[in-house]
């Protein structure tokens, strides 16, 4: 069988959760990371939702390709379904995902899109909508903040900056 790839661009990149023989970072043409995403469980409720990220429309996301161990496919694929598919907001979907390990290389990886024909689809967010939500919501795994400080926090660490999460982290930091 060939190699098995899954890209990573929110907690899977620190968090993944099943069994790896290479992590590398990667660069997905076509979709950028946002908190497009209303959360009705881990970050929110269904009477006020938090945010959570997806890969929307446009621009480039980077990331984390995972090369899966193998024979541990159908393992992991089962793993991420149960993971993301909790409330169907996500698309699974193959994409091509360049390496950026000098390589350039190309490979193609399994990830979830946020269906923007879902109605938890939020789309694009002014920053001030995204503090207000962000500021006041929190679900089953805790406080929507604690989701987006966290997720920062763990990004830098990998070495990826993201200009809209560090600037509502910011204001976070402020308002908190």
């Amino acid at each position: 069988m060939s190699e098995f790839w899954v890209f990573g661009y929110g907690s899977l990149m620190w968090r993944p959760g099943f069994p790896f023989e290479a992590q590398l970072p990667g660069i997905l043409d076509g979709s950028h990371r946002a908190l497009c995403v209303y959360s009705v469980l881990h970050r929110g409720t269904r009477e006020e939702p938090g945010l959570v990220l997806g890969l929307d429309h446009g621009g480039a996301c980077q990331g984390v390709a995972f090369r899966v161990t193998p024979g541990a496919e159908d393992d992991t694929v089962a793993y991420l379904r149960e993971r993301e598919q909790v409330t169907d907001v996500y698309v699974e979907a193959y994409r091509d995902v360049r390496l950026d390990d000098g390589s350039n290389r190309m490979v193609t990886a399994l990830t979830y899109l946020a269906d923007c024909n879902h109605a938890q689809y939020a789309g694009p967010l002014s920053l001030e909508e995204q503090l207000r939500i962000v500021l006041r919501c929190s679900g089953q795994e805790g406080a929507n903040i604690e989701y987006v400080l966290n997720t920062v926090q763990h990004l830098e660490e990998l070495g990826v900056h993201d200009d809209m999460l560090a600037n509502l982290a910011t204001l976070l930091r402020r308002e908190a």
